[in-house]
């Protein structure tokens, strides 16, 4: 089996155009494997202004002094 590289779109339909045809002289089955970006968020990902937000907030409370020690950040957690 022979692996050729092509792009193209997935329409509504979830039919595929390829952006050239591909140079095979003669009809013969394909195997084809589809990869994409997907566009669905997950619920669980937080937006990017509400990280930049959490670190800001964090980096003011460490130049202010509001620090936990170290052996007190696993406290809580449990880490089995």
């Amino acid at each position: 089996m022979r692996a050729i590289e092509a792009t193209g779109m997935i329409n509504e339909s979830g039919q595929i155009s390829l952006d050239k045809p591909l140079e095979i002289t003669s009809p013969s089955p394909v195997r084809v494997i589809i990869l994409f970006t997907e566009t669905a968020e997950d619920p669980d990902d937080e937006s990017i202004e509400s990280v930049k937000a959490s670190l800001r907030r964090s980096l003011a409370e460490a130049k202010e002094g509001k620090r936990l020690p170290i052996d007190q950040l696993w406290e809580g957690i449990d880490a089995d």
